[in-house]
């Protein structure tokens, strides 16, 4: 899986885990695609800061799948659900 892909994966489970503020830049760095020049200058903060910030979000984001291997069973449920009855799917699919 591309590395954004993965991340943005990642983030839809444990972004709950994470500060108000970690989500903002990741969200501006990796859903709306600006730099990280772009996201400092509207935060009023460096460019270093909101690096730092983007790589400790997705070390979080790294640590909490290890841990709670949300994503990995989510995609591990997709694949026992793909012969099932589609309403049935469907209301796996809306649980996962």
């Amino acid at each position: 899986m591309e590395k954004k892909f993965y991340y943005n994966a990642l983030y839809d489970y444990y972004k709950e885990l994470l500060t108000e503020k970690q989500q903002e830049y990741f969200e501006g760095y990796y859903f709306h695609d600006f730099s990280l020049g772009e996201i400092a200058d509207n935060e009023s903060v460096s460019r270093n800061a909101v690096f730092t910030q983007v790589k400790i979000v997705l070390e979080k984001l790294d640590f909490y799948e290890e841990k709670l291997h949300l994503l990995e069973n989510s995609q591990k449920i997709r694949s026992y659900i793909q012969d099932l009855d589609d309403e049935v799917k469907q209301k796996i699919e809306e649980l996962i």
